[in-house]
Formats: structure tokens, C-alpha cells, sequence
């Protein structure tokens, strides 16, 4: 049976600035910036090059990459130029796509964190790392207490309960114990274990379904049982300096541009970013700084039309309905079956089936099957409440 001409497309890999993703209002061009990490001059830069050659419009994503929107085909080579000016540009595109390494934002120069984060982007940067697909991805989380549970990774470096690091597949309870100097190479050997097991037909594949489908890791994966982990910062104050909130996780050129104003900026997969120097809140446009806000609850994409799979609008939806949230409760509205704007469940979901017409799931994905069916947007308060 072929699928629905409404069917979304999995291409199977992320835009990157090399190789950028054609969307509703023009090219998405995503910057991977080493460690998670913008200057301020490197964060002026990028708001400057965004307004000469693409909309000033811009998107967090769940990996704390920054993605630059509105970007037209033949401004591409010259925004290239400018991040390559800025010392924000990989050296081929094999490499870009391969270099999804998340780090918790509380990271310290020489400390363990990028000490290991260092070795696995020099394996990347060697192109001596094993050739998984482009959405696959590691995360450094050696904080005390691990903040990157919740964040789409498919090889975790922990610090675990007994203070000693482990590497552990995502998907999996346990892990292997290793040292500072190990773990990036044990990490490695666990994705080339991965790509020898059939984990990527096709080069598409993720380590937790290629587990759930029965591959049997190799016997040091079951040394130590995974952290229990600690919930992610909230907006506001931290030891680290302060957590801005985005709306969705979109920002415009000025926001960039305001908040480099206060010192380097550190991208975070949560819709925040993390000013390290900033030792007061400060009230910048299009941010938020309330922990208690309901906006850190409500997930939504772009939506159409700058989204050319989304079946119709989703952040005006959502704005229109987070006040509504009950304390605890989160909201996932998506364009369409794919739910980019938060993989794994939300107690509620909308998928979007046309320009006012919405599918309502209840604790799953917006995959999953829908408890009501094709509600118009007037009248989903009447259903969520």
C-alpha cells in the first residue's frame, strides 16, 4: 500500500551550512559552532549575516545548533564567505554532517567535559570518526548531576552517581566505565559497533531503534547502570550566568544582536541560551526569563507556511493555547506526523491535517494515534481543557 500523498518526507539527515535544506521561505542554514560556543563578535557576525542574506529570522535547535532562515540560493556562497570569515564553518560537508556532538553548557575550558569533547571533534575533524548517518549524534554530559537526558543523542558520555564516567548507548540501562583519556575512543568503537551490526541501512538509523530491534552489544555496555540524571536548567539565573528563553526556540537578528551585547553566548538543545558573563537578568526583546513560564512546556515548529511538509500554521496555535496548560503539563503542535519540534511524547499533541484542521493525541508522539480527529483550531480550547 503506497502512503498518503499527505505523508510526510524522512530525508534521514539535517541541514547543515554546507549542505543547507530547502524550506518554505528559502534555505535553512544551520551552524554547528564548536562546543556550543559564539563570541561576541562571532555572535554580531551571525545577526549581520542573517539580515544581508537571509530573513534575520532564526531557529535553536534541539541540538543547540543555530539555523539562519530565509537564506535564497544565490546569497548562499556569499553567507558561506562570511561564516568562513567567522570561523564557523567545517572544512567539507562529510565532516559537518557528522559532527553532532552536544555538550551540557556548564562545561569549563580543560575541564573534563571539553577535554573529551575535544578529542571526539578532533576524530571528526581528522575524519578518522566512523561515517554514521547525519542525524546520529554524541552528547558530553560530565557534570555532577547529567542535564542532557532529555536531548536526541545516540552515544552518551555520563558522570554516574559514583562520580566516575561511563559511555552508554542511548536506549540502553547501563554502560561501560571509562576514564577521561578513554572515552572519547570507546565512544567511537561503540558507533563503529553500530554501523557493523546493521544499525544504518541505507545510511539511515538510530542507535535506540537499531536496540530495540535485538542487536546485542558487547559485554562491557552492562558495567554500571545509567545516572538517574537531573532535570535541565530553567530561564533565569544560574552558577553559569543566565538562561534567556526563546519562544519556541526562535529569535530574530536584534535578539541575537542584544544578547551579544552581554557577553559570549552559549547555545543550549533547551530554547534558551546561556550568557556565561551576565551576572543580572536584563530584559531583552523576544526572551524570557520567568522559570515558572508555560512557554518552557509548549513545543511547536515553524509550521506552514515556512515549512513546506507542514499541513498548516502551529506557533500562533500554541501561543493561543499555553496559557491553558495545566502546571506540569506539556503541548507539542506539529505541521505534520513527523513532530520535529519534540520527538518523544507530550501529554498533549496536535498534529495539524490542514490549514485549520487538527489531530489530537493524548500522552504519545505526533505519529501516534489520535484519540479526536480533525478539530478545528477554534474549538480545540474546548477539547484540551
Amino acid at each position: 500500500m503506497s502512503a498518503p500523498s499527505n505523508a510526510p518526507i524522512v530525508k534521514g539527515w539535517c541541514p547543515g551550512a554546507l549542505r543547507p535544506m530547502m524550506s518554505g521561505d528559502g534555505l535553512v542554514v544551520r551552524i554547528r559552532a564548536p562546543f556550543g560556543c559564539l563570541s561576541q563578535d562571532q555572535a554580531m557576525g551571525v545577526a549581520d549575516l542573517s539580515d544581508r542574506f537571509g530573513s534575520g529570522q532564526m531557529d535553536l535547535s534541539a541540538r543547540a545548533n543555530l539555523q539562519l532562515r530565509g537564506v535564497s540560493e544565490a546569497n548562499h556562497p556569499d553567507l558561506l564567505t562570511g561564516l568562513r570569515e567567522l570561523n564557523l564553518l567545517d572544512p567539507s560537508q562529510e565532516v559537518e554532517a557528522r559532527r553532532n556532538i552536544v555538550m551540557t553548557p556548564f562545561w569549563e575550558i580543560g575541564d573534563e567535559t571539553f577535554r573529551i569533547a575535544t578529542r571526539l571533534n578532533n576524530a571528526f575533524l581528522a575524519e578518522t570518526a566512523p561515517q554514521t548517518p547525519g542525524k546520529f549524534g554524541y552528547a558530553v554530559d560530565c557534570s555532577n548531576a547529567p542535564v542532557l537526558g532529555d536531548c536526541s543523542a545516540d552515544i552518551r558520555i555520563e558522570r554516574c552517581e559514583r562520580g566516575r564516567l561511563i559511555c552508554r548507548p542511548d536506549g540502553h540501562a547501563f554502560g561501560a566505565w571509562v576514564t577521561e583519556s578513554s572515552a572519547a575512543q570507546t565512544a567511537l568503537e561503540l558507533a563503529q559497533w553500530f554501523l557493523d551490526t546493521g544499525g544504518a541501512p541505507e545510511n539511515r538509523g538510530r542507535m535506540r531503534a537499531h536496540l530495540a530491534k535485538g542487536a546485542v552489544l558487547p559485554d562491557k555496555f552492562s558495567e554500571v547502570p545509567a545516572p538517574l540524571g537531573a532535570t535541565h536548567p530553567c530561564p533565569g539565573m544560574s552558577e553559569k550566568g543566565v538562561f534567556f528563553g526563546l519562544e519556541f526556540g526562535a529569535l530574530t537578528s536584534d535578539t541575537l544582536r542584544a544578547l551579544a551585547t552581554l557577553g559570549p553566548l552559549r547555545l543550549t538543545p533547551w530554547r534558551m541560551i546561556l550568557v556565561t558573563s551576565c551576572t543580572k537578568p536584563a530584559e531583552i526583546p523576544d526572551t524570557y526569563l520567568d522559570p515558572e513560564s508555560p512557554l518552557q512546556r509548549a513545543f511547536a515548529c515553524t509550521g506552514a507556511p515556512h515549512c513546506p511538509q507542514a499541513l498548516g500554521p502551529t506557533r500562533p496555535v500554541a501561543r493561543s493555547l499555553v496559557s491553558m496548560l495545566e502546571p506540569g503539563q506539556n503541548l507539542h503542535v506539529s505541521g505534520c506526523a513527523k513532530g520535529c519540534a519534540l520527538p518523544g511524547k507530550a501529554d498533549l499533541t496536535l498534529c495539524a491535517t490542514g490549514p485549520d484542521r487538527f489531530d489530537l493525541i493524548r500522552n504519545g508522539r505526533a505519529s501516534d494515534t489520535a484519540v479526536m480527529e480533525n478539530l478545528s483550531a477554534s474549538a480545540l480550547p474546548k477539547y484540551l481543557s
